[in-house]
């Protein structure tokens, strides 16, 4: 068989039709199968209209390979994560696209504990076992059984376990759920908390999952998704705003004035929250943007430790650190006690009760690190050449520089600002990323000057 391109550094995703299909899908089980060898995994599916059959046909590889399967049906991705770690199964597959375009779809594989398959940790052999289809005959006595199961009630008393619902004061809450995957879950947490007498409101919007996406590819990183989370917001008057991605392993928060917080602000908040109830510990963070975190972890007592970019580089270093929490600017958040996989129901629990307990808005608790430390936000620019481009970047800056650091890209700080240019690993784009100490307008000079430079590069 041809090269799969589906399979990327990280996952699985491609177009439907000639990169992904059932028969790719039923070859992706069955080399799991082979490769792994695992004898019970779960298996769980986004909204998108493909989905189910995709799972099915993995399915089928699966249990041909002998492996038993566990679907727990339409799902987020970290409801794999959780079936994974919960029933101590030796494996799971989410079917997802996530923020994808509609005419694709894709996988996320995980192992036992939950733990990534990522290009370096299995999912090329996963490839190349899928490629070469050389399969052994079924043994028919030995195929794999199929079976659906419910795991959403555990799932939520685990969701609420972080927080105390007791210290939850009266709020009002918009979600948008993008009609992914979300909206069920939105649903039980608001049952549960009405049966537990908290007086939280929930407005809900776009909360019915539907394939066809009626309201756009949710995907809040792109401002044009955000406008009907944050006109609801305003609309009804709440004290905060969160919409989802289509499999919801990220959250995006929006104040009580509709602003959107970008997510490097909310990494401080989260790591703020864990240090009052685990003093000492250590926080995981990104390279992109450093500074806020690492200011305030630091006056709470915790101890900010830098990981490269991605989500199996973060949870293998929270686990070699034994790190409570760790954050991405990306809106990615990980917890220890989730298995260190990141969850996108998790944070805004946490951002709520925080809200209740310190009895200031969300805008307020932003406001002053925000302040304190303003950034750029992500810009990505299409070069012909990222490498070079960024070699000529260092060297105009290299006589300024104060730090240089090569965790992710480049990262070069000075006396009153620092950046981090890194190149994509799948397209000729580089990311930039700039913040200040304080200083809006020297943020933005420097960003200016990078992009420039870039360009003319």
């Amino acid at each position: 068989m041809n090269k799969l391109t589906c399979f990327k550094a990280y996952d699985i995703r491609g177009r439907l039709g000639e990169e992904l299909n059932e028969d790719i899908a039923w070859r992706i089980g069955r080399a799991y199968g082979e490769y792994l060898k695992p004898k019970t995994i779960v298996l769980g599916g986004d909204v998108r209209l493909t989905s189910e059959a995709l799972k099915l046909a993995l399915a089928k590889g699966l249990q041909d390979a002998g492996v038993d399967v566990l679907d727990i049906g339409m799902s987020g991705t970290e409801e794999i994560y959780f079936a994974t770690f919960h029933l101590g199964v030796d494996g799971g597959i989410e079917v997802t696209a996530s923020h994808n375009p509609m005419d694709y779809n894709g996988m996320k594989l995980v192992r036992e504990g939950a733990r990534p398959i990522s290009g370096d940790t299995g999912l090329r052999d996963v490839q190349r076992l899928a490629e070469a289809g050389d399969f052994p005959p079924v043994n028919e006595a030995a195929r794999g059984s199929y079976r659906q199961i419910s795991l959403r009630d555990a799932y939520i008393d685990h969701l609420l376990g972080y927080i105390s619902v007791n210290n939850l004061t009266p709020l009002k809450l918009v979600f948008n759920a993008g009609n992914g995957a979300a909206g069920p879950v939105i649903d039980a947490i608001e049952a549960r908390l009405k049966a537990l007498g908290a007086p939280v409101e929930f407005i809900k919007i776009h909360n019915t999952p539907d394939g066809t996406f009626p309201n756009g590819i949710p995907n809040p990183l792109l401002p044009e998704c955000r406008d009907d989370t944050r006109k609801a917001v305003i609309e009804h008057g709440a004290d905060m705003g969160i919409a989802f991605d289509g499999d919801f392993d990220r959250c995006f928060l929006f104040d009580e004035k509709g602003q959107f917080i970008e997510g490097y602000y909310i990494v401080g908040l989260l790591a703020e929250a864990f240090l009052e109830k685990h003093p000492g510990a250590k926080i995981i963070h990104d390279p992109r943007l450093t500074w806020n975190t690492e200011a305030v972890v630091t006056a709470a007592g915790g101890t900010p430790v830098m990981s490269k970019t991605g989500h199996a580089f973060i949870k293998e270093r929270m686990r070699t650190e034994d790190a409570i929490y760790g954050g991405e600017m990306s809106a990615h958040h990980y917890f220890r006690d989730f298995a260190y996989c990141d969850s996108g129901m998790i944070p805004w629990l946490l951002v709520a009760e925080l809200v209740c307990l310190k009895g200031q808005s969300l805008g307020e608790l932003v406001r002053d690190r925000m302040a304190a430390f303003p950034a750029s936000g992500e810009i990505n620019s299409r070069l012909a050449e990222p490498a070079a481009a960024i070699a000529r970047v260092e060297a105009h800056f290299a006589e300024e520089a104060q730090a240089v650091d090569r965790t992710d890209g480049l990262s070069m700080s000075f006396a009153d600002w620092r950046f981090n240019l890194r190149s994509s690993n799948t397209e000729p784009v580089v990311r930039l990323n700039v913040e200040s100490r304080g200083d809006q307008y020297l943020m933005r000079e420097n960003t200016y000057r990078i992009l420039e430079f870039l360009r003319d590069s």
